[in-house]
């Protein structure tokens, strides 16, 4: 963000920074007050502070920051060289007096990404060692069913199966989220083509294969059994889908405060659940996580676009395009996103596209309402 009182300034700032690789503007504000406003309600890496703000102190405004945000980068940007002393009890990244070059602001701003690549590498290094000390004094499990089938253990690497019954019976209790699964449905969903006496034998051979090949990473008695009933104790696992709806039910509203998280959310959903294994069972629950990550994407894109986050709208809108090309509101985010970027070229072959797929797959035409939207934003 920047903050300075005069709008002349502001505009050459704006001007200056949209010509500036890897910079997205947050704010430009023209007071002390609107910058703690904001910082408090929205995330920001970097900071263009005046040291003279009106009837406001830059340094003032400065301490007050970082008191708030330790991690926030400030570079004063003002007229008066004598300031640069005082300023330093802030620890700024850097102290420009104007005018302002291109290359002075392009210079900056490359030092400041590599301050905060630094600070993040440091971060997730930190929390590696902390994951790996707790991980390291008990066996777990990584569990990755977006996308396919993945397990892996802190003890032994990749789950290798004995057979692909007894990892179609590790999936089909993963869906119980630690609750018990009775073996007469067991035996129902998992074998339905063996007769119940054979399908019986069929399932104990399961079990012992499973138990087996988890007993290799020191989780044989992950799986637990009974005469009625079978269950997997999820207690020292991570499953993602299980993660992810978790993490998704926290989003009554996404707003400045949490969209770093809502975009970590949406990243986490890789492909749909046990993508391309035949598992008729997993049909309902897959449909149902798809559709509770399509429209949370949705949801997002309309936000990042409103708030002026184009980019990140566009990778999400496409990537929701390319899961189903004939969702009709998916296309109309990403011509939104397009028109909103004066794209003209890439939104009509687009529609054309579309178009073209709805009549090949359909034999129809666009809705009444794409066509009049597609026909304004063009």
């Amino acid at each position: 963000m920047v903050v300075d009182d005069e709008p002349a300034m502001l505009t050459a700032m704006r001007l200056l920074l949209s010509k500036t690789a890897g910079v997205e503007i947050a704010a430009m504000l023209g007071s002390a007050a609107e910058a703690i406003a904001y910082a408090a309600l929205y995330p920001v890496d970097l900071a263009f502070i005046d040291i003279q703000i009106a009837e406001d102190d830059g340094l003032a405004l400065a301490r007050e920051l970082r008191r708030a945000h330790a991690g926030l980068d400030i570079v004063f940007v003002t007229s008066h060289k004598e300031y640069a002393l005082d300023s330093f009890d802030v620890y700024p990244l850097d102290y420009i007096v104007k005018p302002v070059s291109a290359k002075r602001l392009a210079e900056t701003v490359a030092r400041a990404a590599s301050v905060q690549a630094q600070k993040a590498y440091a971060g997730h290094a930190e929390a590696e060692k902390e994951i790996a000390a707790e991980t390291d004094r008990q066996p777990s499990l990584t569990i990755e069913t977006l996308r396919g089938l993945r397990i892996a253990s802190n003890a032994g690497g990749a789950v290798k199966w004995i057979s692909r019954k007894s990892r179609e019976l590790f999936a089909y209790l993963l869906l119980y989220r630690g609750h018990a699964a009775a073996k007469i449905r067991t035996l129902e969903d998992v074998f339905p083509d063996r007769e119940l006496k054979s399908s019986d034998l069929y399932l104990n051979t399961a079990v012992y294969q499973l138990r087996k090949a988890l007993s290799l990473h020191g989780m044989k008695d992950m799986l637990v059994t009974d005469r009625d009933y079978y269950l997997l104790q999820l207690d020292r696992t991570r499953v993602d889908f299980i993660e992810f709806e978790a993490r998704l039910s926290q989003f009554r509203a996404i707003n400045g405060s949490n969209e770093a998280a809502a975009i970590a959310v949406e990243q986490l959903y890789t492909g749909d659940l046990f993508e391309d294994l035949p598992y008729e069972w997993a049909i309902a629950e897959r449909e149902r996580l798809r559709d509770l990550y399509e429209a949370f994407a949705k949801r997002l894109v309309r936000y990042l676009l409103d708030a002026g986050r184009t980019e990140q709208g566009m990778q999400i809108a496409k990537k929701l395009v390319q899961r189903n090309e004939l969702d009709e509101e998916a296309n109309l985010l990403l011509f939104r996103t397009l028109a909103i970027m004066r794209d003209n070229a890439s939104l009509q072959a687009r529609y054309k596209r579309y178009e073209e797929l709805l009549d090949r797959e359909l034999g129809i035409e666009p809705s009444t309402e794409m066509i009049d939207l597609y026909r304004r934003l063009v």
